[in-house]
């Protein structure tokens, strides 16, 4: 199996992804030669972390009859502090809110995100530290 994608220079700092048939500009701040158009490529990396890891956990709630109000995933990053400044760490967290909800559950169905099926903290996982927490929130009033 491969995997491809194609990234086209779009002027000054500025790159066009196509990813999936869907377009994802990138840029640089303008202190280093961008216009800020869009997100920078380094914060794409825990962008790919936390979407791949959320998609496991909520398709694993569901399927353990879990429902949850509201489910957001913050990724914390360490960058190294000389060139290259690639992050040596990323720490998640996991936010749930909902009624009753089963912390054993949740920590099982983040337990199989990472350590079973998910590709991008599997390949994070070789470079740098991957660590982890589950906050469960209150439920927000309408």
């Amino acid at each position: 199996m491969k995997d491809a994608i194609n990234v086209k220079w779009m002027g000054d700092m500025a790159f066009e992804a196509e990813v999936n048939n869907h377009r994802i500009l990138v840029d640089a701040k303008p202190e280093v030669g961008g216009n800020n158009l869009g997100p920078r490529p380094k914060s794409l990396v825990m962008v790919s972390l936390a979407g791949c890891t959320g998609m496991d956990v909520v398709s694993i709630l569901k399927k353990m009859k879990v429902e949850v109000d509201s489910f957001n995933v913050r990724v914390e990053a360490e960058l190294a502090d000389e060139h290259p400044k690639r992050y040596t760490g990323m720490h998640l967290v996991y936010e749930f809110s909902g009624n009753d909800l089963p912390l054993d559950k949740i920590r099982h169905a983040i337990e199989l995100s990472q350590e079973k099926y998910c590709g991008v903290s599997a390949t994070y996982k070789k470079a740098m530290d991957l660590s982890y927490e589950i906050k469960i929130l209150p439920k927000e009033i309408k």
